[in-house]
């Protein structure tokens, strides 16, 4: 999956992910990234971003 690695995501580009709040339930929440907060190169469960609206979650897919 593109969201669980790094170097694949880069501010500016929309991304769905799943806030800490949705993760039981799987919801997406679409946005664009503005800052990635993940520091290894990759993460099983997606790289965590701050999206423009300052809501955190992990990458799921990238659109």
């Amino acid at each position: 999956m593109a969201g669980t690695i790094r170097n694949n995501i880069k501010p500016g580009i929309q991304v769905e992910i799943v806030l800490k709040k949705d993760q039981k339930s799987g919801k997406l929440t679409k946005g664009i990234v503005s800052k990635l907060l993940t520091n290894s190169s990759t993460h099983h469960h997606g790289i965590k971003v701050m999206l423009e609206d300052g809501q955190v979650g992990r990458v799921k897919n990238i659109l």
